[in-house]
């Protein structure tokens, strides 16, 4: 059965950091590009960051770039996201998903395959 699970959210003080992980079970997520995806209460899901398969290309929204770094560990089928620097307008709902073939837009989460079910991510003081 392929699953993803998410863990490493919280809540945490403006400034702080949380590292986040995908785990993936049912699929080796070598061949998968992988997305963070972001939901706050009230908006559209918001993609985050995005690692592909082959080159190790890497995106990031333009809200979090210089803060946040996504990497993945082959060897443990798992993707991570680490969150420095936290803002309150961070707080929402993170999701890893998995996409079979580079999506044509990064961003765009109806071109992924699979989804988590996500980790509350809370930054406040």
């Amino acid at each position: 059965q392929v699953q993803l699970v998410e863990s490493g959210g919280g809540l945490v003080q403006p400034g702080g950091s949380l590292r986040l992980s995908c785990a993936a079970s049912g699929f080796t997520l070598d061949y998968y590009a992988i997305g963070w995806f972001r939901q706050a209460p009230g908006k559209e899901r918001e993609g985050v960051s995005c690692i592909s398969s082959s080159d190790g290309s890497i995106y990031y929204t333009d809200s979090v770039k210089g803060r946040f770094t996504i990497s993945r560990d082959n060897a443990k089928n798992t993707v991570y996201l680490q969150m420095n620097n936290l803002k309150p307008e961070d707080t929402a709902v993170y999701y890893c998903t998995a996409a079979r073939y580079w999506p044509t837009s990064w961003d765009n989460p109806f071109l992924y395959d699979y989804w988590g079910q996500g980790t509350q991510v809370t930054v406040s003081s």
